[in-house]
């Protein structure tokens, strides 16, 4: 089966370098016209420029390809409008998003500012909604769409130093979670990436050169290929790096049924090895399932 992207029109914001470049230039290697969004700042958001998106799309457009660039940062609502505004002026249409614009200002909770904890939740957090906010009205209308959220191991599981990064990493897998229901009878489905690639944003992590050289960006880009294709999956969250992929899940215990008017704390303590116990563990897939679960429990 070969994965193509003829007549489709993807935008990957953070396009400029990094794992943005490498999604950007495989969706144009599959026949995708695609909106290379980048504010062109540092690692830590400051700064600007047009030049990096630039390059990538005169990259784009060296292979045949089809492309434009976009400046806008992804937290200033006018800036997001105009991305999609010049997308459809464009090319008519919106397919694919791509919400991997990211920043980084990590410092243990201790240390942190609470300006630098708002400021990178702003960025990825709600530069994801505000960038599928904008092209849901569009893929709902055409009946098509495939949304990727970037999550990272650092959200799903945890990492010192990252609770602003952490915090917003899981936010855009709740938000995934209620939107792959809401986009169902429109044909939208929305995924979330969890990506370990060697990028600008991770060098300063003291990882040994040959772990370093192993972990390219190209090695993610064909998980986020899969979930843009036809038949991606559908709320799902894939890890992908140095060509390794997995799935990743929430996973809710059988537990235990605490019953009578003397229900308290103490009963729940000296249960709690019972309630925690994986085995049988599943995987629920809407709040739904998490109340019929209880119910199930309560009448066993």
């Amino acid at each position: 089966m070969t994965i193509s992207f003829n007549d489709k029109v993807a935008i990957v914001t953070g396009a400029g370098g990094g794992l943005g470049r490498c999604h950007a230039l495989e969706f144009a290697k599959r026949g995708a016209k695609v909106v290379v969004n980048d504010l062109g700042g540092s690692v830590d958001g400051t700064g600007g420029s047009s030049e990096a998106a630039d390059k990538v799309v005169d990259e784009i457009k060296a292979m045949g390809g089809e492309a434009i660039s976009n400046g806008s940062s992804v937290t200033d609502k006018a800036g997001v409008k105009k991305l999609v505004d010049d997308t459809m002026a464009a090319f008519g249409r919106v397919d694919i998003l791509v919400n991997n614009a990211g920043v980084l200002r990590d410092k243990s909770f201790a240390k942190v500012t609470l300006d630098d904890f708002e400021f990178v939740v702003n960025v990825h957090m709600m530069g994801s909604v505000y960038c599928t906010k904008a092209v849901w009205p569009i893929m709902t209308e055409q009946n098509y769409g495939r949304i990727i959220m970037t999550s990272s191991s650092s959200g799903v599981f945890g990492n010192f130093g990252q609770s602003n990064y952490g915090a917003a990493k899981m936010g855009v897998v709740g938000l995934m979670n209620t939107l792959k229901i809401e986009g169902m009878k429109y044909n939208i489905k929305v995924n979330s990436l969890i990506p370990v690639a060697a990028t600008r944003m991770t060098e300063n992590l003291g990882m040994p050169d040959a772990v370093f050289d192993s972990l390219k960006p190209e090695t993610v880009s064909p998980a986020v290929m899969f979930m843009a294709s036809e038949d991606a999956p559908n709320g799902a969250m894939i890890s992908a790096g140095a060509g390794v992929f997995a799935s990743a899940e929430i996973v809710h215990s059988q537990g235990v049924a605490l019953k009578g008017d003397e229900l308290n704390a103490d009963m729940l303590a000296e249960k709690w090895a019972e309630a925690s116990n994986m085995d049988g563990g599943k995987a629920l897939k809407t709040g739904a399932e998490h109340t019929a679960h209880i119910f199930k429990k309560l009448a066993e």
